[in-house]
């Protein structure tokens, strides 16, 4: 076991800081749940971190800060039944460089790949595409580590109920230490970008959703462009990232955003301009490369950000009173609007459960002021049955939430056996979690 004391902790963003006793490092799982038993039992308060880059403070604690750093790497591969168990800590990145070396990739995943395996399924992080769940459902069993030390093997055979609730649980019910993946053999995706009018993109969007492997668009603030990204798995030769590409991803989606992100800070009226001339720059582009290296880019400038899932029919609309709320509040935002689509599923607190989705994410530069443009934008999301992204910025309680998913997910011994295993437990549920603890009560018929 690694352990340094240190006075600060905080997120990638920069939304959530914390002063913390002690940041841990265990090197295998039995450390792991020796140490979570020995918290438990000695009366702290413990949070689990993966990569910190949730923008909610689910990692924030002023006790006990366990990172899974230490716990990286494929641990086995089941090639006939086309699954691969990897310890909790991995890297997305990692994660498609190991199951490429050994033929094999990630169903999906989503725009960026510093995650931790562990913190993306917590969190429901997802990508794109209408045939496409988030990356939770390409879980097929998990290691749980309860806050009383007892490690459990979940999957629909093993423990079910706990299982569905954990493949989405924010931390709540323990850590993840283990995840048994469902994989791909390895594949190739045709990558194409391009500028395109957004009346034109919305004319075209059933048939770019359902047309393509994979579509994505962002639109610009303060225009009528956006960036349309299409994603298929194709046979064609490798190009890889050609050098325009890679100066385009490095030097002017990052390097020159920056400085025009930095412009935008100094001189928030700027913003109109710069979104302007950031829509301008959308270059064309067209590559072919092993799906893991397309489905990221690298994002160096930092943000805040907040996400909702919104039933699909309601997503023409949603944009449209985004678009206007922007423009009769002069909101001085040049970070465009991001639009992906995903495929519903059955994962309890999942925000794809039960219903095709869209999700629509709004950003603002790191130390711009945020607040008022996200709550303008949130009393939308709200009047379309939106439900939080659970590791992106809202504004909503437990009993707001609760609103949102259908009740009674489990029968009261069910929910007896949670608490009995530790599962909500006060060693492990932060002030966060704690704050909309009412969605658990009504979730899992827990009385916490």
């Amino acid at each position: 076991m690694a352990m340094a004391k240190t006075q600060s902790w905080h997120n990638w963003s920069g939304s959530v800081a914390s002063n913390i006793r002690q940041l841990v490092k265990p090197a295998s799982i039995e450390e792991l749940a020796d140490l979570i038993g020995k918290y438990s039992r000695e009366g702290h308060h413990v949070r689990v971190v993966g990569a910190g880059h949730s923008f909610t403070p689910l990692a924030k604690t002023n006790d006990i800060l366990l990172s899974l750093d230490k716990l990286q790497g494929i641990e086995s591969i089941d090639a006939e039944g086309g699954t691969a168990t990897v310890l909790g800590g991995t890297r997305l990145k990692l994660l498609g460089n190991r199951l490429l070396a050994q033929g094999l990739a990630q169903e999906n995943l989503g725009d960026i790949d510093v995650q931790s395996i562990a913190g993306a399924i917590s969190t429901g992080t997802h990508g794109t595409g209408v045939h496409f769940g988030s990356l939770s459902t390409q879980v097929v069993g998990l290691t749980l580590i309860t806050a009383n030390g007892e490690i459990l093997e979940c999957s629909d055979e093993q423990h079910p109920e706990i299982f569905k609730a954990a493949q989405v649980a924010l931390g709540a019910l323990g850590v993840i230490a283990k995840v048994k993946l469902r994989v791909v053999p390895a594949k190739r995706l045709h990558f194409k970008s391009q500028r395109e009018k957004l009346s034109d993109c919305l004319v075209q969007l059933e048939d770019y959703k359902n047309s393509n492997d994979h579509f994505e668009f962002y639109w610009f603030p303060h225009t009528e462009a956006v960036q349309t990204k299409f994603l298929n798995q194709t046979s064609a030769v490798l190009t890889g990232s050609n050098l325009w590409s890679r100066f385009n991803k490095v030097v002017l989606e990052n390097g020159l955003y920056w400085l025009l992100s930095e412009s935008c800070r100094l001189l928030p009226p700027l913003s109109k301009s710069i979104s302007n001339v950031s829509a301008l720059g959308v270059a064309s582009v067209s590559e072919v490369d092993y799906s893991h290296r397309v489905y990221a880019t690298p994002r160096m400038v930092r943000f805040q950000e907040m996400e909702y899932n919104i039933p699909v029919e309601h997503f023409t609309t949603v944009l449209a009173e985004i678009k206007e709320s922007i423009s009769t509040h002069h909101t001085q935002v040049h970070f465009p609007v991001e639009c992906r689509f995903v495929h519903e599923d059955d994962i309890w607190l999942s925000p794809a459960y039960q219903r095709p989705s869209a999700y629509i994410a709004v950003h603002m530069y790191k130390g711009m002021a945020y607040r008022e443009y996200f709550q303008q934008i949130e009393t939308i999301f709200k009047r379309y049955q939106g439900r939080p992204h659970w590791g992106k910025m809202h504004t909503q309680d437990g009993t707001t939430l609760a609103s949102l998913y259908p009740a009674g997910r489990t029968s009261n011994a069910s929910g007896l056996n949670l608490i009995h295993r530790g599962c909500f437990s006060m060693t492990i549920c932060n002030a966060y979690l704690r704050s909309i603890i009412a969605l658990f009560r009504i979730l899992f018929k827990v009385h916490l």
